[in-house]
């Protein structure tokens, strides 16, 4: 028989059912875990060696949580993942308001009902999965929503008295018994209703008006701060923060291979989009690295952070670019181009936000540089470095790409509207690029050569070995004397 098939008090004490802190409950199923070598907080990449440990620790030595750290950060995923650690099933007191525990009720209601039905009183199992709250700390919270108040209605209806401990509503915590509850953006709580939260984290009593209940409430508490709000929307006093057992510091992706794992995981791809648009791995890794350069530059406000969903937004947007070029010229498969990547400025001027610097200069501006930066960076890293300064006489790599755009009779011109047999034969033009391609990424895939040629146009362009004009209808490359030599 299913220990959730136990319908009543008496069969859950016949069948030897012990009842144990949420707290325990997630130490014990954490142990289990670890030593089982199952992974808890799947979907989460880049925290193995650094936040997860130390979330682990704190709900080792039962703590109530703190996760500090900018927007974009699996804050609020990683709260949400710890209802993995729970049990699959608790009893409740049928009826109970606060989820009392059968074998210890701690409400008004639960135990005047054992009291009067005994080993008959009956019993539900609460699931894991509703075992969660959350409440977003918004400045119209007040005392009354989230921990309780008095209710003249119920006041009315019972013919009870308010001095009578049965008028009273209770909030989102104490409905929160025996779960996980958290608060996302503690510092925009306002300070008073911080200071209400004192004695639950602690003594276990809540104060409603003029009642002081003694309520052992058994909840884990998890809260999320953004180290920004201290200074612009608030701060978490210091009695509250001193109840907060540990304080655990998250962070962005350290490195390209982390970010890309998380933005394929999160974005949104239709399967149309999944069947005919081929994204090569540079134009990922170029996707991240631009997000990347976002986090250091000097136009965007680093306490503000960068969010992870900038990558996520901005790939939905490269393929909808993508999709829309193939839509237009009747495509039935086409590539993600660099020329698309001016479709993902939307993504990036809504997500940073700008220093006065960065406001001098025009979101769309700052938006354009990141993406030229990430390609100066990315470069290197795939083909010889281009040195800035060079004597004349000395022979580069890239010598035979120059010269033919020095040599060529027309402007070489990649166009948005072309087909992608169009886009191919014109890039098959500048034959010294397939020579290039051979001797410096002999083992590339052949899929991805186009795209990996119109890279390395963009970046002689940013290099300044090349010269490059974006107009309406495409982008034009020519050699970087070129207007000189035409008089303009």
């Amino acid at each position: 028989m299913r220990i959730q098939d136990l319908k009543t008090l008496g069969a859950l004490k016949e069948r030897g059912y012990k009842s144990k802190s949420i707290k325990d409950e997630l130490r014990e199923n954490l142990i289990s875990k670890i030593m089982s070598k199952e992974n808890v907080f799947t979907g989460v990449h880049g925290y193995e060696n650094t936040v997860i440990p130390e979330l682990e620790r704190a709900i080792l030595s039962r703590h109530n949580i703190n996760l500090l750290g900018l927007r974009g950060q699996a804050k609020t995923r990683l709260a949400r993942l710890m209802v993995n650690l729970l049990d699959e099933y608790i009893p409740v007191v049928e009826g109970s308001e606060i989820n009392d525990d059968p074998l210890n009720p701690i409400s008004r209601f639960a135990v005047e009902t054992i009291r009067e039905k005994g080993d008959k009183t009956p019993i539900f199992w609460l699931h894991r999965n509703d075992r969660f709250a959350e409440k977003l700390a918004t400045p119209d919270v007040t005392v009354a929503d989230i921990i309780g108040d008095v209710d003249p209605i119920k006041a009315a209806n019972l013919k009870l008295s308010y001095a009578d401990d049965r008028v009273i509503h209770y909030g989102m915590i104490p409905r929160a018994n025996r779960c996980i509850f958290v608060i996302n953006e503690l510092p925009d709580l306002q300070a008073r209703i911080q200071v209400a939260l004192f004695n639950i984290l602690q003594e276990g009593d809540i104060q409603i008006r003029g009642f002081k209940l003694r309520l052992p409430l058994d909840i884990q508490f998890v809260f999320t701060a953004n180290p920004e709000d201290y200074t612009n929307r608030g701060s978490i006093v210091t009695p509250l923060k001193d109840r907060i057992g540990s304080q655990i510091l998250t962070h962005y992706p350290e490195d390209i291979e982390t970010a890309k794992t998380i933005t394929q995981q999160e974005a949104n791809k239709n399967n149309s989009q999944k069947e005919f648009i081929q994204v090569p791995e540079l134009a990922k890794d170029l996707l991240e690295q631009i997000v990347f350069e976002a986090r250091e530059s000097e136009y965007i406000d680093a306490k503000s952070g960068v969010s992870a969903r900038l990558s996520i937004t901005a790939f939905e947007n490269l393929l909808s670019t993508a999709e829309r070029r193939a839509l237009i010229s009747g495509d039935e498969k086409t590539m993600i181009r660099l020329s698309d990547f001016d479709g993902i400025i939307p993504a990036i001027t809504g997500k940073v936000e700008l220093v006065y610097e960065g406001e001098q200069e025009g979101a769309e501006v700052v938006a354009e540089k990141l993406i030229k930066n990430a390609i100066k960076t990315l470069f290197p890293t795939y083909f010889p470095e281009i040195k800035k300064l060079e004597k004349q006489e000395t022979e580069t790599p890239y010598d035979d790409i120059i010269s033919w755009f020095f040599n060529a009779d027309d402007d070489f011109e990649l166009l948005d509207e072309f087909a992608e047999l169009q886009y191919k034969n014109e890039l098959d033009k500048v034959q010294p690029l397939d020579d290039f391609l051979v001797k410096y990424q002999p083992n590339m895939n052949t899929a991805d050569a186009y795209f990996v040629k119109e890279f390395i146009l963009w970046a002689l362009a940013e290099f300044k070995k090349l010269s490059k004009f974006r107009f309406a209808e495409g982008t034009q490359f020519k050699d970087p004397y070129g207007n000189f030599i035409a008089g303009l």
